[in-house]
């Protein structure tokens, strides 16, 4: 057994072991962002490994404004949606930050703008020479990612097999996995893995909320699928996600609680990780001014950096001032509000190296917005967050830090000088908060195989093989109701009444003619 394991490590690590000749890879970046910047770096994985890489990337993204484009080592094809349609999407986009920021985010508004994406993606795929363009390359596979349902629509109009990025934290969409309620939680349940009696009935409850919000989000694709789908070929989302040869999950063990997986979902978490490179003069000068005390890096994703939130940044700034360490903070300067004195303990900066100062051995805290990256990057180099989750699976994401004890999180209704100050001097000072960092970090690092390994070898794996068949349970093709047996219930319930039927009327029969006796005897 010793011997298979070391073979199929082997076959994982060295390059081209599993595959003969390169495959070409079409990669859908439809939206911006951290989403862009994590397909940006499976891109240059799979380059790297040998593959012919080609990234469909939008231009023109409200989303994207804050990464500055690098030269690439693959190949780029570029649209750019309508001029008119770009401008209602970054306003509806703007108007849906500025209500989150405010604490006024409700399903309705993100619907909306979900809508929005939808009308995009018609936009994309009338553009018959793009479509053309990337059916005559013929392409081995299609790699999509999950927040925008835009690329499996775009990935079955080309017929071909694709591998789907989970890029946000587990349960967010339903991808077939099996979810045992009294242990695996709900999407916006806010619960951890040990449940009591009331959180089983909530997570219970909750997957039918979960359920209908799913339905009501993929039914704003539903226009676009009616226009570019011929009736009796229109797929289902729902279907279309367990079609996917290949789920890759954008976290790890480290922070996700155990649950069941089948054998196409992979965990890849770390992808973004870099070598940890010396931190530019400008940052060292300034974290030396503060000796042993440390120092607190602040990014709280580019969203806040790129709205201004005034009574956030104030009270966040008052916070900051209650430090013995130095800030180091992400956000815009330009952005900055004239009317706020920044703090003499504060450093802002329009970009900082984060996996390097996360790295430096100066690092006290990270105070973060719990997106994935950010947490996984906090992670890989043990050190403890205070999360202020801004919209999304933020929120979720960091009940999971504070579940494994490595940080906590405050509401941005929450954000006041004092309560932010004393939960980033509780992370500090307990040392329970680093230690349980250091545990997870020694999780995260300690995998036979690093995140790109992963990804590369079973994307070798199911090219070689012709997909991925042999991974996926006959269940994602099963209707729900035999999946869940409730057929084989339906069955039993009936045969059950049915018997306790021919029972009664058995009885009856046996007692009116105990009765007719009695009567004969009598007579």
């Amino acid at each position: 057994m010793a011997g298979q394991r070391a073979l199929l490590l082997a076959g994982f690590l060295l390059p081209g072991f599993l595959l003969s000749e390169a495959a070409k890879i079409l990669t859908l970046s439809l939206v911006g962002g951290s989403h862009h910047l994590l397909l940006d770096r499976v891109c240059q994985i799979l380059q790297d490994h040998g593959h012919n890489v080609t990234m469909l990337h939008q231009r023109g993204n409200s989303f994207i404004s804050d990464f500055k484009e690098k030269e690439k080592s693959y190949q780029v094809i570029s649209w750019l949606p309508p001029e008119d349609y770009n401008k209602g999407l970054k306003e509806n986009f703007d108007f849906f930050i500025e209500e989150a920021l405010g604490d006024r985010y409700t399903f309705g508004k993100f619907l909306s703008f979900m809508e929005q994406l939808g009308l995009q993606c018609s936009h994309f795929l009338r553009r018959k020479d793009i479509m053309d363009t990337l059916k005559n390359e013929n392409f081995d596979l299609v790699i999509v990612e999950n927040f925008d349902y835009c690329p499996f629509l775009v990935a079955e109009k080309l017929g071909k097999p694709f591998v789907s990025i989970l890029s946000s934290s587990f349960g967010t969409i339903d991808i077939g996995l099996p979810n045992p309620l009294s242990y695996v939680p709900v999407s916006r349940s806010f619960l951890n893995d040990h449940m009591d009696f009331w959180g089983r009935v909530k997570n219970f409850l909750m997957f039918f909320d979960f359920s209908i919000r799913q339905w009501q989000i993929q039914s704003t694709y539903d226009n676009t699928i009616r226009e570019h789908f011929p009736e009796g070929s229109r797929p289902v989302l729902s279907h279309l996600l367990k079609k996917a040869e290949l789920w890759f999950v954008n976290s790890d063990f480290a922070l996700e609680f155990a649950r069941p997986l089948f054998p196409n979902t992979v965990y890849v978490g770390g992808l973004m990780a870099r070598a940890v490179k010396p931190v530019p003069q400008e940052f060292e000068n300034f974290i030396t001014k503060f000796g042993d005390s440390g120092f607190v890096l602040v990014a709280l994703g580019s969203m806040v950096s790129n709205f201004q939130a005034q009574e956030l940044l104030r009270e966040m700034n008052s916070a900051f001032a209650h430090l013995s360490q130095g800030v180091i903070w992400k956000y815009k300067p330009s952005h900055w509000p004239k009317d706020i004195r920044l703090s003499a303990n504060v450093k802002i900066v329009n970009w900082l190296p984060q996996n390097d100062l996360l790295a430096h051995p100066r690092i006290r805290l990270f105070v973060t917005h719990g997106g994935l990256n950010s947490i996984m990057e906090a992670i890989q180099h043990g050190v403890p967050m205070v999360g202020i989750p801004v919209l999304g699976e933020q929120a979720e994401n960091l009940v999971r830090v504070e579940a494994k004890k490595f940080g906590v999180s405050i509401q941005l209704k929450q954000v006041k000088a004092k309560t932010l100050a004393l939960k980033m001097k509780e992370v500090i000072e307990d040392k329970r908060y680093k230690s349980a960092a250091v545990a997870a970090s020694i999780i995260r690092r300690s995998h036979p195989l690093t995140p790109a390994q992963r990804l590369v070898g079973w994307i070798d794996h199911i090219l070689q093989t012709g997909g991925a068949a042999h991974l996926k349970p006959h269940g994602l093709q099963q209707p729900w109701h035999e999946r869940y047996l409730l057929d084989i219930f339906l069955f039993l319930l009936l045969v059950t009444l049915g018997t306790l039927w021919l029972c009664g009327k058995l009885l009856g029969m046996v007692a009116r003619w105990l009765c007719g006796a009695r009567k004969l005897k009598k007579a």
